[in-house]
Parts: structure tokens; sequence; C-alpha cells
């Protein structure tokens, strides 16, 4: 019940409630990874089941397909359907120019490529999740295994040639082994605290050898939907110029909380 949730998880719920009215009968649906996607992939599911509409999804990872299998949501590949209305997905950090930083949950390239096979992207946040500068929460970069520590040597090295306030590099472990993607790669986060040029920052670190994806999320999301735990909604649409605010009315449904796991 929504009386049983953090205040932080009320905000999540909130903002997914909100994204899931862009979705509109016959879409195909990115379904973004994480804590914030994850309850947008719910209620998804209730709309399917009380409106009875027909929509495709793509997942982001294989959590995301079993969690969306689960509730209901039917699951394609992006082979399958080739190009996508939207996505909805959550994001690390954003800034007032809705660029972000994603991949926390270690799935950075799926996500980004759905993301750009998308017509518009749809990104859920609470408001703790905005920044002047992005940088504060690690900046992921999914590398191969192959001489990963050469290529953390080589970041490292390219972190002094560009506009940050920190440069150290780790290798995210899952337990006492290093963290793995869905592709079997490993992740690289790198404390920066402070990025000063992102798009400068991307395109070096892609030039990268053993490089595949960084999680800055530049200039892909069109509308930003952040919730809060009394219910209201601010809705910021980027190619509009647009600011609204909103109020979600807090229903409990039992379908929605029962204890699925993720």
């Amino acid at each position: 019940m929504t009386a049983d949730l953090s205040p932080i998880d009320r905000a999540k719920y909130i903002a997914a409630r909100r994204a899931v009215e862009f979705i509109e009968d016959g879409m195909r649906v990115g379904l973004g990874t994480g804590s914030t996607a994850a309850w947008m992939v719910k209620c998804l599911g209730e709309l399917i089941r009380d409106e009875g509409i027909k929509v495709t999804g793509v997942a982001t990872s294989a959590r995301t397909a079993d969690l969306a299998r689960q509730v209901g949501v039917p699951v394609a590949t992006l082979d399958d359907v080739r190009w996508l209305d939207l996505t909805i997905d959550g994001a690390d950090e954003f800034d007032r120019n809705l660029n972000l930083i994603k991949g926390g949950g270690g799935a950075l390239l799926q996500e980004k490529i759905v993301a750009t096979a998308s017509d518009q992207m749809v990104v859920i946040a609470d408001p703790s999740k905005e920044v002047d500068t992005l940088g504060a929460f690690p900046l992921p970069v999914e590398v191969i295994p192959f001489g990963w520590q050469t290529t953390k040597a080589l970041i490292e090295e390219m972190l002094s040639n560009v506009e940050v306030t920190g440069r150290n590099a780790s290798l995210r472990l899952s337990g006492t082994e290093p963290f793995r993607t869905d592709e079997g790669n490993f992740i690289l986060d790198l404390h920066l605290r402070r990025i000063i040029n992102p798009a400068q920052v991307s395109l070096v670190l892609n030039q990268i050898p053993g490089v595949v994806e960084n999680g800055l999320f530049l200039d892909i999301c069109d509308v930003l939907v952040i919730g809060s735990a009394d219910g209201t909604v601010e809705v910021r649409d980027i190619n509009n110029g647009t600011v609204q605010h909103e109020r979600i009315d807090l229903i409990d449904s039992e379908n929605l909380f029962v204890d699925i796991a993720e």
C-alpha cells in the first residue's frame, strides 16, 4: 500500500504513475532498468490489465524483462520491433538541460541503445536526482574484460586532460568478483565530482580502446517527470519549453503492490 512506502519510494511511484500516461494503445515501449523504472513496469502492467491496451515492451535488461513478464507486459526484442514509439527510464542524475548520468543499475549500454531507437524518451525521477552540474554520482563506463586494467589506466590518463574535478576510477564489484553486465562486460565507475563539459568527456571516453559505452545521456531525454512523496508531479518538456505542475491521487491497488521480485 502507498501508505507503507518510504517517502523516496512514494516519489518514484508517483513519477511512474504519471509517466505511463504517455503510453497509448498499440505503442512499442522501451522499458528502463532500476528501482524507479521497476515502478513504471508495474504501473504499465496494471494499465494493461485494467484498460486492456495493447503494447509491446522492449526491456533494457534481463531483470526488467523478467519483471515485465511477471506483471503481464508482453516483451519483444529490439530486433523484432526495430524502432520504438517511446522509452521510459530512470536516471541517477539530471541537470537543468535534461542531460543525464545513467548506469547505476549496470544496464547503460542497452538503455542507451533503446533510448536512441525511440521517437521520445521520458525520464522519471525523484527531486534528489537533480544537480546543477553532473558528476556527483559516479559515471559508469562499460569496458570489455580483456585488458581492463590497461583501459582503466588510459581513462585515468585521459581525465587529466578534460574539465572534471575528480579523476579516480574504480572497478565495480558484485561481492568479491567484478560486476558483469548482461553482455558480460565490466563497469568502471569514474568519481569525477563535477563534469564541466559532458560532451567532451563522452566523446573522448568512447574513443578509448576497450570502452564499450559511457553513462552520459546527452540530448536524448525529451520529457522529465519528477515525482514527490506528497503526490505532486513536475513535468518538464524540453522540446516545447514547458513546465507543468500536477497532482496524482494515491489510490492503492492490490495488483500493483504485490511483492514482485525485481
